[in-house]
């Protein structure tokens, strides 16, 4: 039976909201063609793209890509990726909170935020990679287990669903939504039978609609691939990555992840290809019926996931026979194809077929990998490499390529039709991996020590590499010592990447040339996005880390990995960032409020925020708050525009929650109340006899405006 529960484990948080006439629902068709203002899923459509079209940022002007505004998210392990739609720039925080801010200036609009069950037993800071909208719903899937449907206007719940139990099936990549339904992957414990599954909820109401395990029922097609392995004994493969959709073939993609223990000598399949492991699954969206699948990589062993985002591409096929490792024969050169391309697993092999049919187009390697031998090109079967498979328990494996952390993961990469062609995020590692135990529980998961390790005659670790979708060409190569992460292209003729030494550069699309750079404070591990308000064009990232991949990179070689904060970091073109303040509703000196308290401070208070702001605040804001050269000014018409008349409490709980950029949240309130007092001396108010309290309920009375 299905249990539905609504607000029963939520909390909703609403400040400012913007009128309900204003808001523009999502449509099924804004979905397939996402208007270039917007960013409205995990990979901006819903083909797997990673591509803004807008341009006003461009590689004639980048170099001037300056800080527009940031915001401090939650602690945990930061994977996320905004979605952004009508100037509302929703996120998903580690942990599960959802908060909706305004896209020119990061204000809060309205904040979500979950209490998870008594039982939970997950990690506080478990990270949501993605938020799905459609109409007015805003989708998220929760680490305990629920898909939730929120109201894009006021963060209400409008339902609330379980979806399997949290103990036994992780939830981590988002929803994609299409005809009306919201579709779910998950990771199942090593522990649960049967392995995980692919659900459909209606979006309207949030009723299960089907579900797909992509492990075969007895009696289903690929049932005789486990080698007579009893159905209770099949374990852990799920689908833990994200799905793309074709309208006009109806058709959606997901790919699916490793079995559990790794080694096939102890989990009892020994020569089987396991099926749906590693495979591209087409399904049928109205039912879940796998229309067809290919199977990028049988027999595993080295727990390498093929769960990674599909691309959906119409493009002519011209296989070039010097860099293309296998190619289908039967292809006519130049013909025009519906493909399904990209990196799907962590082999770092390139796969093209065609998604209407399933058919093997063409593959090539990206980074050393010794456990595929050999693909058929007729048909695409692949032949695995039985010199790095243990033929009993005291085997060894020998040096395994790439590692189980991936020639590529999560980390999606991008296609940009400019130049037709995908830009991937890659790592040169490989492994010498160990049997761990000789009768493993399923609380070992994978039974396997991995030990991974830098490739051998690696120049550094990571890697982005562009690749012609039409040809599997090379167009350029950038290596580097540290891990790379998360790719955006846009219609500037840009690359944007981040990586696990806090780089966020952005390279020419058409040469790699490194074009712009910047540092934040942490590994880039968010997903960027891009996206239009008023005719601005932003880009905006998550930083901070705390996930297990840059932890993993960094160690490989030699980097320290900060860990504590996470930040939302947006940039603009530094004119634009001025027009954009220009264009907010002004409030102007007659929205003071002469009825308000006179605020009250102590001389040694206004000093003690004097030199806390000294310390703290001058190198961004400027000496005396009157701005600098990233950061704006703290007074003057500019910022009286925006605040005049506002309650105290708000530029109270703006310092508090964002400062100082390097470690926000690391002011006591004391600290934030003094340098308010020093505030309000700058702006002529008189010292008092008693300091400035930081009670919330105080600071609500008082005023932000000059001294009448």
């Amino acid at each position: 039976m299905q249990k539905i529960k609504i607000l029963l484990l939520c909390i909703t948080i609403v400040t400012t909201v913007p009128a309900a006439g204003e808001y523009q629902p999502v449509t099924e068709k804004m979905l397939d063609s996402t208007p270039a203002k917007d960013w409205l899923g995990y990979r901006g459509n819903r083909a797997g793209w990673g591509y803004s079209s807008l341009r006003q940022v461009n590689t004639r002007n980048i170099l001037t890509l300056s800080l527009a505004w940031t915001w401090s998210i939650d602690i945990g392990s930061n994977q996320t990726t905004p979605l952004i739609h009508d100037g509302i720039l929703y996120i998903a925080n580690p942990g599960g909170t959802i908060q909706a801010l305004d896209a020119r200036s990061g204000d809060l609009v309205w904040e979500y935020r979950r209490k998870p069950p008594t039982d939970y037993a997950g990690p506080a800071g478990a990270h949501t990679r993605n938020l799905a909208i459609l109409n007015n719903s805003l989708f998220t899937s929760t680490a305990d287990g629920h898909l939730v449907a929120l109201d894009a206007r006021t963060g209400g719940v409008l339902w609330d669903v379980v979806t399997g139990d949290y103990r036994q099936a992780i939830q981590t990549t988002g929803p994609v939504v299409a005809k009306g339904k919201v579709f779910t992957g998950r990771s199942c414990l090593a522990y649960l039978p049967g392995g995980c599954y692919i659900l459909a909820n209606d979006a309207k109401t949030g009723k299960e609609l089907w579900r797909r395990y992509v492990i075969p029922r007895p009696g289903e097609s690929g049932d005789d691939t486990w080698g007579g392995l009893p159905f209770e004994k099949r374990r852990h493969v799920g689908a833990w990555g994200w799905g793309s959709f074709d309208p006009d073939l109806n058709m959606l993609y997901w790919g699916t992840s490793v079995p559990a223990p790794s080694n096939e000598v102890l989990r009892g399949t020994v020569n089987a290809n396991i099926l749906y492991t590693n495979s591209t699954l087409a399904l049928d969206p109205d039912s879940g019926r796998i229309i067809w699948y290919f199977q990028h990589l049988p027999r595993d062993n080295w727990d390498l996931d093929h769960v990674f985002e599909r691309i959906l591409v119409d493009s002519p096929v011209r296989p070039d026979s010097k860099e293309v490792w296998v190619s289908n024969p039967q292809v006519n050169p130049g013909s025009k194809r519906k493909l399904v391309t990209g990196i799907p697993g962590k082999t770092g092999i390139v796969w093209t077929l065609d998604r209407e049919t399933g058919e093997f187009l063409w593959a090539r390697q990206t980074v050393q990998q010794n456990v595929i031998s050999a693909i058929e090109p007729e048909i695409g079967k692949v032949n695995v490499n039985v010199d790095v498979i243990p033929d009993t328990i005291d085997d060894d494996y020998g040096l395994v390529c790439p590692a189980h952390a991936g020639g590529k993961n999560w980390p999606p990469g991008a296609y940009s039709p400019q130049t037709n062609a995908i830009y991937m995020p890659l790592q040169n590692t490989c492994m010498d991996m160990e049997i761990a135990t000789r009768e493993p529980t399923p609380a070992q998961v994978y039974a396997i020590n991995f030990n991974d390790k830098i490739a051998p005659g690696a120049k550094g670790l990571g890697i982005l590499q562009a690749i012609s979708v039409e040809s599997g060409k090379t167009l350029w190569k950038y290596e580097q010592r540290a891990g790379m992460f998360s790719v955006l292209t846009t219609g500037g003729g840009l690359v944007f990447a981040g990586d696990s030494d806090r780089r966020f550069r952005a390279f020419d699309a058409a040469n790699g040339n490194i074009l712009w750079e910047t540092i934040l404070q942490g590994p880039v591990t968010g997903t960027p996005v891009s996206y239009a308000v008023d005719e601005t064009q932003y880009v905006a990232v998550t930083a901070g880390g705390g996930d297990q991949l840059s932890g993993t990179y960094n160690t490989l070689v030699g980097l320290p990995t900060p860990r504590g904060s996470n930040m939302l970091y947006v940039f603009a073109l530094p004119g634009n960032i001025a027009l954009r303040d220009q264009r907010l509703p002004e409030r102007s000196l007659n929205m003071m409020d002469p009825q308000a308290p006179t605020p009250s401070y102590t001389l040694a208070q206004s000093e003690r925020g004097s030199e806390a702001y000294s310390r703290l605040c001058v190198q961004c804001h400027g000496p005396e708050m009157t701005g600098g050269f990233t950061s704006p000014a703290l007074m003057g018409d500019l910022f009286m525009s925006r605040w005049v008349g506002l309650p105290a409490l708000r530029l109270f709980n703006t310092i508090w929650m964002n400062m100082p950029l390097q470690a926000p949240r690391s002011l006591d309130r004391q600290t934030v109340a003094d340098i308010l007092a020093y505030w309000y001396e700058l702006h002529g108010y008189k010292s008092g006899e008693n300091e400035l309290a930081s009670d919330p309920t105080y600071l609500e009375t008082i005023r932000i405006q000059p001294s009448p």
